[in-house]
This record gives C-alpha cells, structure tokens and sequence, in this order.
C-alpha cells in the first residue's frame, strides 16, 4: 500500500524533478547545474595542471603548457612573452597585447593572453588554429574539440579493469547487475573515472557526468550518444538502488545526442528503507551505467 501511495504522489507531482516536490514549488526553483567546461584533443580530455578552463566573452583561455603539451608543440615562456613551435609553424603572444606573431607576421586577435589567479592563460582557438588544428565548440557537452573526434574505447584509454568478485559484496543482492543484457555472466569490471570520458563502449558513448540540483533536492545527468541507459548506486552503507532517467527531463540535442537526468532520492526506496529520503549523493560510491559490452561499467562517483 506504501508503494502504491508513493507512486501515486510521484505522479502527481507532473514535471518536477524530484519525488515529493510539490509542482508550484518546483516550478519556483530551477534546476542547476552544468558539465565543466572542458578541452579534448584527439577525443581526449585534457587535464591541466595548475588550473582549469575559463570562458571569457564567449572565448576560452586554457593554461599556457598544458595546451602547448597537449597538442605537442615546443612551449617556450620569458617574462610576459609565450612561445609555441610546431612543424615548421611558431606563435608568439604578449600578455595584454592583441597583437601576436604567426609565422613571423603579426596577426591581430579579438583577445590576448592573460593572467588568471597569477597563472598565465592563452587564447585556446587562437593557439590551436595556428598551429594547424582544427577547433569546434560542442554547446550540449560545454566542451571544446580539438583535432578528430576519435572516442576511445576503455580498452583504449586504459580504464582499469578489475575482477567482477571485487563487486560483489557493494551489489549483495542485487545480482542482476552480474548479467549483461545479452544474458552473460559478467567476470570483470571497468572501473572508470570521469576524466577518463568520453568513452565508447558498445554502441554508446558516455561523453559526461555532473551533479544537479533542484533547491536542496540533488539529481544527475548524463550526456550520451544514444540510449536511455539506466544508473544503479553503489555503496557500502547502502543497498543498491536503480535510478531509470525522467523521461519529461531527458533533452534531446541539436547533435542528436541526449542529455538524460535521473534522481537521486526516489519514492521506490521506501520499502528498503524508510529513511530514504535523506539519502545524498555523497554516499554513493560508484554509479554502474547499464550498457551493453563485455564488462560491467562502473564510473568512480566523484561528487563526494
């Protein structure tokens, strides 16, 4: 009768995000929440050290060496002057000049290098054209794409891959998570992390995923290439719990791709545990992605 009452109320609440938020108050309270503004090269995320990505005016400044190395060029820096060097191209920047070298020409910009928290920053369209690379901006994912978009297969980027016995004491008994949707016994487990996305595996690419809110109610959301995969958390002081995306809040992009958002605390719970609404986000440990491939993918919840 519990269920019953709860799916009830679930229904009710219409286009809201979150069971037992009322309509008229989620309607007062926006859901927030967006994918970090990242870099890929060749399909792989960069990861800068020292600082992130930053957008300015609609154009985004990167660290001055993490780009340089990422694209392979010789990064050269003295006083307020940077340097790249690659095949037979050079660019120098002045910070505070709109004015660079290309080639030995100067080259007017709509923007310079600068310095951000005392790190210095370039201009990533500006530096990645000139050295020969191809740029695109990606609205849906917040990314920019550098060079081909060449999605590695876990295989491929190295993803640790671990024996399925590791996981059975955080999947106790829920054990359908041990067979693949084609009825095979699952023996290993990708384990994942997020800045090892985006990922083909199978017939789907899992591009993102980033924490949502809707006033102190939390949710997820997912970028993907295709497919509606459901998400089951995983967690030593919990039993697992499935999480399916709300169909009303699923986007579909301009690029064809979907963007799918799921709750975390939902009204299925109670059964398991009547306290189930103070469940967080921080207590899940890994989110198991349910796809279609050789291994059970897991990615490393790094939202705590």
């Amino acid at each position: 009768m519990k269920k019953m009452l709860t799916m009830l109320l679930i229904s009710a609440v219409g286009i809201s995000m979150f069971p037992f938020t009322s309509t008229a108050e989620a309607a007062n309270k926006p859901i927030v929440g967006n994918p970090e503004l990242s870099v890929l090269v060749d399909g792989r995320k960069v990861v800068f050290q020292g600082g992130d990505p930053v957008s300015e005016k609609g154009r985004v400044q990167v660290p001055l060496r993490g780009i340089g190395e990422a694209l392979d060029a010789n990064v050269g820096y003295s006083g307020n002057t940077v340097t790249y060097q690659k095949t037979g191209k050079s660019i120098t920047l002045t910070l505070g000049s709109n004015v660079a070298i290309v080639d030995g020409e100067s080259v007017s910009m709509d923007t310079t290098a600068k310095a951000v928290k005392g790190r210095t920053y370039v201009p990533l369209r500006f530096v990645s054209e000139n050295l020969g690379v191809s740029v695109s901006w990606d609205q849906a994912a917040n990314w920019v794409w550098i060079g081909p978009k060449e999605i590695p297969t876990p295989e491929e980027a190295g993803v640790k891959n671990v024996p399925i016995s590791d996981f059975k004491t955080l999947i106790g008994k829920y054990e359908v998570l041990l067979t693949s949707a084609f009825g095979v016994k699952y023996t290993t487990v990708n384990v994942i992390n997020v800045d090892q996305l985006p990922l083909k595996i199978g017939d789907v690419i899992i591009y993102d995923i980033w924490p949502i809110k809707q006033g102190s109610n939390e949710g997820l959301k997912m970028h993907v290439s295709n497919d509606s995969p459901s998400i089951t958390f995983l967690g030593s002081k919990f039993t697992a719990k499935r999480r399916d995306p709300i169909k009303t809040l699923n986007v579909k992009n301009p690029d064809t791709t979907l963007t799918l958002a799921y709750p975390i605390v939902f009204g299925n719970d109670i059964d398991e545990d009547p306290d189930y609404k103070s469940f967080k986000l921080s207590q899940v440990e890994y989110f198991v992605i349910s796809l279609s491939s050789d291994s059970l993918t897991v990615i490393v919840n790094p939202f705590k």
